[in-house]
């Protein structure tokens, strides 16, 4: 039945932008067809596959295909580590080891390649984490564009700990750990073809510390990264799994004037703009306070704060109370605002 929902016959651009049309493919063509045994229902579309009690290991996969390889506040390689570290923590997995697979096209600078290497042993070394198996490969010229890496990752899940959105209950308070859009704006001024001029830089960060430390201070009902499709994806997912709506508040949501700015221009929506060290994740209300102060308590959610609530409504729907005191939908992202953002 899945297969139904493409009706593409080829892949586009909007199938790799994190909204719908990535995951109409998704779920045509790969999950559809893969379904390993021991992985529990409710992680089929997580970004990473949480075994069933016994086993309790989360395992993670990803390919980064970034255009600049290097940017304000990071490179490919950063990405690589951060987003797979990420990816592991918001399943509520301590991340350990890492594999790391290298695509590089003929004539890129060992000068480059040495940087970016050099960033992946940082944000390892920050994250707590081990690249213990890679691979490399070279293309020719006009094969690839400079390097491609893939990552994958294993963690352990502590006895207890489950993570899943239809878990989310109605007055559960959604928390971002900081701002938003700062990666995409970041990127898309990087590439030049704007003319921005913009002290912006990327958000790109790894989460391992600030989701032990949150768990261990909250009952975190479940939590996503907000990578591509930005946080209105993200949110979109989570009510649709838990079947409830949701409800944000403008007034609330953490964006710089320069990102602001820069959507503004261009006319794009900064719900929608990738993150690469930002996430957003479900408490009870009552443990909302503990919650803000654990994340606070780490480098990566000083800028904690709530942005909305579960709450019943159509269900799976998402939408923003706005400065004027009206409210929107927030749709899942359709199209693609801005390719190879990882």
């Amino acid at each position: 039945m899945n297969m139904m929902r493409l009706k593409q016959d080829t892949v586009t651009l909007a199938h790799g932008g994190g909204g719908k049309a990535m995951r109409d493919l998704i779920e045509s063509v790969f999950t559809s067809v893969f379904q390993p045994d021991g992985m529990e229902d409710q992680a089929r579309l997580m970004d990473a596959a949480l075994q069933k009690p016994g086993a309790r290991l989360a395992f993670t996969t990803d390919s980064f295909v970034v255009d600049p390889v290097e940017f304000p506040g990071g490179d490919i390689g950063k990405i690589a580590v951060c987003g797979t570290v990420n990816d592991l923590a918001v399943g509520g997995a301590k991340p350990l080891w890492l594999s790391a697979a290298f695509i590089i096209e003929e004539g890129t600078e060992i000068a480059l390649l040495r940087r970016i290497v050099e960033s992946m042993r940082i944000e390892a070394e920050k994250a707590g984490v081990r690249i213990i198996t890679g691979d490399t490969k070279v293309v020719g010229r006009g094969s690839a564009d400079k390097v491609f890496i893939t990552t994958s990752g294993v963690g352990v899940i502590p006895a207890g700990r489950t993570l899943s959105a239809d878990r989310i209950q109605e007055g559960d308070v959604a928390i971002v750990n900081g701002v938003l859009g700062d990666h995409g704006a970041a990127i898309l001024a990087a590439r030049g073809d704007m003319m921005l001029s913009t002290d912006i830089q990327s958000d790109c960060q790894g989460l391992g510390h600030l989701m032990q430390a949150v768990c261990a201070a909250a009952d975190v009902q479940a939590c996503r990264d907000a990578t591509r499709g930005g946080v209105a994806s993200a949110l979109n997912e989570m009510a649709e799994a838990c079947g409830l709506a949701i409800e944000i508040e403008e007034a609330a949501l953490p964006l710089r004037t320069e990102v602001k700015g820069v959507c503004e221009i261009l006319g794009l929506d900064p719900l929608y703009l990738a993150n690469e060290g930002t996430l957003v994740l479900f408490v009870p209300e009552g443990q909302a306070e503990a919650a803000l102060d654990a994340m606070k308590s780490t480098e990566a959610g000083r800028d904690a704060c709530i942005i909305g609530r579960a709450k019943q409504g159509p269900k799976g729907q998402v939408t923003m109370r706005t400065l004027f005191g009206g409210a929107r939908i927030v749709d899942m992202l359709v199209g693609e605002q801005l390719p190879r953002i990882c």
